[in-house]
């Protein structure tokens, strides 16, 4: 089966959601978020992965669920959208899984809740919500998210340790 069927399946509380794997690079641990002033409201800061400032996005916070402080237990699911890397906070992965085409409804038979994702799947009687990670951010906040980091890394890159 193609890597596009595969999809890494996580937990943001109740709800079962999932990415397309071809677009997860990896989960780490949940670690410190530095905050990054004048951002979107739905990015929480910025981790520092090997060397690359990685933008956190509040998964609950873009979907309306209900929000709860960050634990030590949580994952970030690093992943690739079409324009950078970002940090999803999620409660937990669960697994990968592999879907059929027949598995899956696109997600413009979904209208109106069609927006962020790529379709619906059901897997092992679950409705799994399998969201676009390229519709995660409007223009307007891929804007202000690019002007928000150029200016850390600048002030960055300013700083003297000697």
């Amino acid at each position: 089966m193609e890597a596009q069927n595969k999809i890494v399946i996580f937990a943001l509380g109740e709800p079962r959601c999932a990415l397309p794997i071809s677009r997860v690079e990896r989960v780490i641990r949940a670690v410190e978020i530095s905050p990054l002033p004048q951002a979107p409201d739905i990015i929480l800061g910025v981790i520092n992965v090997a060397g690359t400032l990685i933008p956190v996005i509040d998964v609950r916070r873009r979907f309306r669920f209900p929000e709860r402080d960050l634990s030590v237990n949580d994952r970030y699911i690093i992943a690739n959208t079409a324009n950078r890397s970002v940090a999803l906070v999620v409660d937990g992965v669960d697994e990968i899984s592999e879907i059929t085409d027949q598995e899956m409804v696109m997600a413009e038979q979904c209208q109106p809740f069609a927006e962020h994702l790529k379709g619906v799947a059901k897997i092992k009687g679950n409705l799994i919500m399998i969201y676009d990670l390229d519709q995660f951010l409007s223009l307007d906040e891929e804007q202000a998210l690019n002007s928000a980091i150029s200016i850390a890394s600048s002030e960055r890159e300013g700083t003297s340790y000697e």
